[in-house]
């Protein structure tokens, strides 16, 4: 396995790119995203799959790779019939199907471990809500064992995204707190506030004096949101990471995504001006998006 540099150090040097949406790239390759795990059944079931959707990204120039564990837990694998050891079993995969994706290229390449909200193992959109009824307490209690499962498996950064409250950004802090592995901490975010309705300033501060948070940002939102939370989280003083959505809506009477993409592309460098230094795209944003963004980011044009 080829080594690469700690994550933060790349950071310091200049904007690194991160992948887009892997649902969507999963659904484009034909495969079967149906089931509350989500993505994460193809890490029991059709692993190559996931491994073809890193490769598609990295091709695309993506240098940090998103593992397929957003929602993967525990208790979501159980119900469908894994022991733990079983479950342990697949996200440590979740971590070599995107390291050995990143071995297919000369650049360094890191791996990012997805860690969810807990609506997310709800899967019932309440992860754009937040507020579950939970206690912070309750909500560390929840998210550390699957970190720790992931932080064993030995990736670069933790991805604390899709965050949709500054209880559960305090519960997957603490979750994440002794594993040894940095973290970022995204929020998705509406009209300037957390989906749960805190004020952005608030939220990022939580993370401004964490030392193992390596970047603090968006993610899973407009991208006119996006933009507009990046100096907020710049002035943490951490880096920045975002990653929106296309911009396209969801409808969920017809199942299916409403309206005109939004993403572009070329905003990436005024996000790299403002304090971006992991940027990329979420839900709908695929590998010519990340190629855009990657030549805009780095000279390159749109």
């Amino acid at each position: 396995m080829r080594p690469v540099r700690p994550l933060a150090e790349a950071l310091a040097e200049g904007p690194v790119v991160l992948d887009g949406g892997l649902s969507n790239q999963l659904a484009d390759q034909g495969a079967d995203l149906s089931g509350e795990l989500w993505s994460a059944r193809l890490l029991a079931d059709a692993p190559q799959q996931v491994a073809a959707a890193h490769a598609a990204y990295v091709r695309a120039g993506a240098r940090v790779l998103i593992t397929a564990s957003y929602q993967a837990t525990f208790e979501g694998f159980a119900r469908r019939g894994a022991s733990r050891a079983e479950a342990a079993a697949l996200f440590t995969r979740s971590v070599e199907l995107a390291r050995a994706a990143g071995e297919d290229t000369e650049e360094e390449v890191w791996v990012a471990a997805s860690a969810g909200p807990y609506g997310a193992m709800l899967a019932d959109g309440s992860e754009y809500r937040g507020r579950y009824g939970l206690t912070v307490r309750e909500l560390t209690r929840f998210h550390r064992p699957r970190i720790e499962a992931l932080a064993a498996a030995a990736p670069d950064v933790l991805a604390l995204e899709t965050v949709p409250d500054t209880d559960e950004a305090e519960a997957l802090l603490a979750a994440a707190r002794g594993t040894g592995v940095p973290v970022w901490l995204s929020y998705t975010v509406a009209g300037g506030r957390t989906r749960a309705g805190q004020p952005l300033a608030d939220a990022f501060a939580l993370a401004a004096g964490d030392g193992q948070v390596i970047a603090v940002g968006v993610n899973c939102c407009t991208p006119q949101d996006a933009e507009a939370a990046v100096p907020l989280a710049a002035a943490t003083g951490k880096p920045v990471v975002v990653y929106p959505n296309s911009g396209e809506s969801w409808d969920a009477g017809a199942e299916d995504y409403r309206g005109p993409a939004a993403f572009d592309p070329s905003r990436a460098a005024a996000w790299r001006d403002a304090g971006a230094r992991l940027a990329g795209g979420c839900c709908r944003v695929g590998p010519r998006a990340i190629a855009a963004l990657s030549a805009a980011l780095h000279g390159g044009g749109g």
